[in-house]
């Protein structure tokens, strides 16, 4: 008898540690780092690490749906005019809103072809910077982006807390404008770009 044992794939998705950035003197907002590993042919790479705020979920899923007609995607926690950066309880409310948003978006094999979905998971750049990538306006594909992020961006999260605690967040990982990807962020700040008043975080 010969047994044939297919290996199940899997993808791990995490939303978590959320972090008040600084836009300028008088806006912030929250960023959460997304935590992705997997063992899915469809990833370029097996885990991941960026940090994405609020709006970048908005613009992903609006760009999925369009792209996804037929399909009926989840709903992103709502956003309310009463959100508030410095409850916990709102802030980790929407941290898990984001996390069941990403976990229903990584079930679907239609929406996990979608390349915008990658980029977004697996490198830290703006929006813009993902559309003109998709739509091949960059000298660089896809699969460039998320290999030239990953060699950038080599610290993955620590899953003891306390060593990640224990380490100065001054740590960069270079900002690297010639890297021909635009300028990626470190894996602290890990900001888009910046743009006028976003109290929504």
């Amino acid at each position: 008898l010969i047994f044939i044992m297919r290996l199940q794939e899997f993808v791990t998705v995490l939303v978590r540690d959320p972090r008040t950035q600084k836009e300028d003197s008088w806006h912030s907002y929250i960023d959460y780092e997304i935590f992705i590993h997997t063992n899915s042919m469809c990833f370029t790479r097996k885990t991941s690490c960026v940090r994405r705020r609020f709006r970048e979920f908005v613009w992903l899923r609006q760009r999925l749906q369009s792209n996804a007609v037929l399909i009926q995607l989840p709903e992103l926690p709502s956003k309310t005019p009463f959100f508030n950066m410095n409850n916990p309880h709102h802030v980790d409310h929407r941290r898990q809103g984001l996390q069941e948003f990403l976990e229903k978006i990584l079930q679907d094999a239609l929406l996990l072809s979608d390349s915008r979905l990658h980029l977004f998971l697996q490198t830290q750049l703006s929006p813009e910077d993902m559309e003109a990538c998709v739509s091949g306006q960059t000298k660089y594909s896809v699969a460039d982006a998320i290999h030239k992020f990953a060699s950038l961006n080599r610290r993955f999260p620590i899953e003891d807390e306390e060593k990640k605690k224990g380490k100065n967040d001054a740590d960069s990982d270079s900002e690297s404008s010639s890297s021909g990807l635009g300028p990626s962020d470190d894996s602290i700040s890990c900001g888009c770009k910046a743009s006028p008043a976003s109290e929504e975080s």
